[in-house]
């Protein structure tokens, strides 16, 4: 199941926002002959293990208090999103949001990069782009950005404070 489900093109395809995730579960179905209503299910399970980290979370309030601008990008399907903005209380320290699914690019694409600098008028050189996937650090430091490859909160704090001091 977990080849046929996480590892196939589907998946990423339905964060790319190319599949809803009723067209993912319907494509499911037939590739696996599984039930919709086990497969939703799986679905929801999925989403409601998606758990934020309570040291990251500080951080991000921390930086918010200071007043240090913050902008999420993100790989996930629209509908994860939403409800994972409906979950949880820390989203409003954004200032902006692209999420792949709702845009239909994918990091490490440079095209969502350049996408979130037009859309909210950053310049590369003056923007710091946190990610725990050392493919999109590359792609982001390749378009000049300033990068943090995050391992863990205090790890990341450390670094920013050497790019924001």
């Amino acid at each position: 199941m977990k080849r046929d489900m996480f590892h196939h093109p589907d998946w990423l395809l339905m964060d790319r926002g190319v599949y809803s995730e009723a067209d993912a579960i319907a494509r499911l179905v037939e590739r696996t002959g599984r039930p919709s209503s086990e497969l939703m299910g799986l679905f929801g399970a999925v989403r409601s293990s998606l758990r934020p980290k309570r040291d990251t979370v500080a951080l991000i309030e921390r930086l918010a208090r200071q007043q240090v601008p913050l902008y999420c990008l993100s790989n996930m399907p629209a509908s994860t999103f939403a409800y994972l903005k409906d979950s949880h209380a820390f989203w409003p320290h954004f200032r902006g949001i692209v999420i792949s699914g709702e845009v239909q690019m994918m990091k490490p694409e440079p095209e969502i990069f350049e996408y979130l600098l037009r859309r909210y008028e950053l310049t590369p050189g003056n923007t710091v782009f946190i990610d725990d996937l050392q493919p999109n650090v590359q792609a982001a430091k390749a378009l000049g950005i300033h990068t943090v490859w995050f391992r863990d909160a205090a790890q990341c704090e450390k670094e920013l404070d050497g790019l924001l001091g």
